[in-house]
């Protein structure tokens, strides 16, 4: 078996650790930050992260944190009407196989992180930015900021959408600015009136707006996202808001979602980055997962989910492999993969153009298609996503 190099250690890197370990690989994960941590507010998990996740051996640990949620509910944010609500219990669970559910993201990354600490094959390295790799026929050697080097079999570049692996591999400059902002606050539920606490995701539609807000850490907290379509061609990353500023951002915001909109505080705002699919993430011993290889917007939820699936596929690619056929492994995880993340990524921009943002007529036909499906026909349109269980292409 072989030793394997990853770079970063978020929900993706700590996943492949994870996975590559279990089959029986020896791994060190070099994450940049002082500590393995994961930052940001909640995140969805469609079934297919829970089948990742079980056999990954954390899905229990991480349903004992999730909000299991009853519906993904569709408004029109300025007149408050009930466009549509896809039901995510009985008929979907018994569909798909798994629930529906939201957690805080340190809720997942927690799991993981307990896991890979148990595993005496795993090697967690903090302060240890990668800078560039070099490989040879024998292995590849990481340099990280700090002047120390790690060898090993193959390098997977789990370092986000950012990924300094990526920029070497492909070379293909800064990440696409999508020109949408998103605010973000999370609230103790002590301070949501009873009648708006609901067991839902439920997205507000407005003209060149949307508003997402859900439970998470096991019902204690709110999650708000609120976001707007205003041309932002700066990246933005955490950066703190005044609430006044995000409130004066949805003018005509009907009476309900102002109301929730109004609870938010200190809030943070994001403009949201995605990058062009590529047929190609791999260099000999080097690949490409996660956020590295198919960053996408948030508007399908599936970008931990889709990290989710690389780690399990490519160990299962990887389990027989030594270190002499490694490179030919992950020629085969990119051909297995880039079709559904590619097709993930794309659907994410089609949501956030098409489906969340329209105003006027546009508003008004897409309300009469989406009331027009029955729960069936929903669960049809989301079969391909989120009923996958063999991760590879569709």
């Amino acid at each position: 078996m072989a030793h394997i190099l990853i770079a970063g250690g978020g929900i993706g890197g700590l996943a492949t650790a994870l996975s590559l370990t279990r089959r029986g690989h020896r791994t060190t994960v070099l994450e940049r930050a002082p500590a393995f941590a994961e930052i940001g507010a909640g995140i969805q998990l469609g079934p297919n992260a829970f089948h990742a996740l079980d056999r990954l051996g954390v899905g229990e640990a991480v349903r004992a944190r999730a909000v299991f949620i009853d519906e993904l509910r569709f408004m029109d944010g300025t007149t408050g009407e009930k466009v549509a609500a896809m039901e995510l219990t009985g008929a979907y669970r018994e569909r798909f196989g798994n629930p529906y559910a939201v957690v805080h993201r340190g809720d997942l990354h927690q799991p993981l992180l307990a896991a890979c600490q148990e595993l005496p094959g795993v090697t967690l390295v903090p302060d240890a930015a990668v800078e560039r790799y070099e490989q040879d026929a024998d292995g590849v050697t990481v340099h990280t900021a700090d002047g120390r080097s790690f060898s090993g079999a193959a390098l997977i570049g789990a370092d986000g959408i950012r990924s300094t692996v990526r920029a070497q591999m492909l070379g293909d400059g800064e990440p696409r600015v999508s020109g949408h902002t998103i605010y973000r606050s999370v609230i103790p539920i002590g301070k949501v009136p009873e009648e708006l606490r609901w067991n839902t995701v439920t997205l507000w539609a407005g003209p060149k707006w949307h508003f997402v807000h859900y439970m998470i850490g096991g019902g204690e907290y709110l999650n708000l996202a609120v976001t707007r379509d205003n041309g932002a061609t700066v990246p933005v990353t955490g950066r703190a808001t005044d609430r006044s500023h995000v409130l004066e951002q949805f003018p005509g915001i009907g009476a309900t979602a102002r109301r929730l909109l109004e609870l938010g505080d200190d809030w943070r705002e994001w403009v949201l980055c995605d990058r062009d699919p590529v047929d190609g993430w791999t260099d000999g011993r080097v690949g490409l997962i996660g956020d590295a290889a198919h960053p996408m917007l948030q508007y399908a939820a599936q970008g931990a989910c889709q990290a989710l699936e690389d780690a399990v596929v490519l160990a299962e690619l990887l389990a027989d492999v030594d270190g002499t056929a490694v490179a030919a492994g992950l020629e085969k995880f990119n051909a297995a993969r880039r079709e559904r993340t590619g097709r993930t990524q794309e659907v994410a921009r089609l949501m956030g153009s098409e489906l969340y943002h329209p105003a006027g007529e546009r508003a008004v036909e897409r309300n009469r298609m989406l009331s027009a499906f029955t729960q069936e026909e929903l669960y049809d349109q989301v079969s391909w996503l989120h009923g996958e269980r063999a991760f590879t292409a569709v």
